[in-house]
């Protein structure tokens, strides 16, 4: 006796294959929604970025092709020209020489104190709170206000510091400290140390922090005294801070205008003068051409780009050797 299964008619066939496809459009309609809400939240970030990045960059790559007064405005295209003057300006050269001398010289005494401040207030027990908080008050100032305070600090009028090099017979008390090249190099370096040990401590406490302790205990358990546990644990696990702090101290450095504009406003004799320094006064004071600044400050962008990325290949390459 045999068996015969139920017909299926053409209406229910259509059914199951209509049926089969609808998970597939409503996976392809809520990936769709997904994707569309997805953009709603990055828009605003996008627009952002187009508006405060992107759109000056560009206006500034076209301004430095151009003939653009400050008062004129844009009058035509000059196919190179502003770049030409940027470069046969002895100025600039000087500028260079200085801002690559302060860059030198703050990224050298910056990083060293930073790390040991952080390495004392991790290893601190007591007054440890007041510690972190009397290093980093000076981080919650602006540059703006840090360079007045200091500017106030370094007056032969009101200041004490004069009074003080005086009685120590390192200088005369009518004698300014900003009023020689190398005072106001070495003003102006102390001035940012004060200002930013406190947070680059802070960044290399927070790398420091990420270093499990296991591997010190087992480090200490074979012998290794504290000096080779720093230089065998602590510097190579805290490659990718040094990294950072250096990369932010160089491109704060080479960026330096704030502090030498309220200071020393580039003087003496243009001693001063850094690279964004010399940007401001093309724009707005001796040639009052924006011209000119745009092509200085193009340069200036190609240059840190290609030395933030030198930056980052060595560190990569060190780590990757090791």
């Amino acid at each position: 006796m045999t068996t015969s299964t139920p017909a299926i008619s053409r209406r229910d066939a259509d059914n199951t294959v209509k049926g089969s496809k609808k998970p597939g459009r409503r996976r392809f309609t809520h990936g769709r929604g997904e994707a569309l809400r997805g953009w709603a939240f990055v828009s605003p970030t996008v627009l952002l970025v187009l508006m405060f990045f992107i759109a000056p960059i560009g206006l500034v790559i076209f301004m430095s092709g151009s003939d653009w007064t400050l008062l004129g405005g844009f009058n035509e295209t000059n196919s190179g020209e502003n770049f030409e003057n940027v470069l046969n300006d002895p100025m600039l050269a000087e500028s260079v020489k200085f801002t690559l001398k302060y860059t030198l010289w703050t990224t050298v005494i910056l990083m060293p104190i930073s790390f040991f401040l952080a390495l004392l207030v991790q290893e601190a027990r007591r007054w440890n709170n007041f510690l972190r908080i009397a290093i980093l008050v000076p981080s919650a100032l602006g540059i703006a206000s840090a360079s007045l305070l200091f500017y106030a600090l370094y007056s032969p009028q009101v200041g004490p510091l004069n009074g003080i090099l005086s009685k120590l017979g390192l200088m005369d008390a009518r004698e300014s400290i900003l009023g020689t090249p190398t005072g106001a190099l070495w003003a102006t370096v102390i001035l940012i140390v004060w200002r930013f040990s406190g947070y680059f401590m802070l960044l290399t406490m927070v790398g420091l922090q990420a270093i499990p302790g296991d591997i010190y205990e087992a480090a200490s358990l074979d012998g290794a005294t504290r000096i080779t546990q720093l230089r065998r644990i602590t510097l190579p696990l805290l490659r990718p801070t040094i990294a950072m702090v250096m990369i932010l101290s160089i491109t704060g450095s080479l960026l330096a205008f704030d502090q030498f504009f309220i200071l020393t406003k580039g003087g003496p004799n243009n001693s001063t003068m850094t690279v964004v320094l010399l940007i401001y006064r093309y724009a707005f004071e001796t040639r009052r051409d924006l011209g000119m600044a745009a092509a200085l400050s193009v340069l200036v962008l190609i240059a840190l780009v290609l030395i933030n990325v030198f930056q980052l290949r060595a560190f990569a390459g060190k780590r990757n050797g090791e």
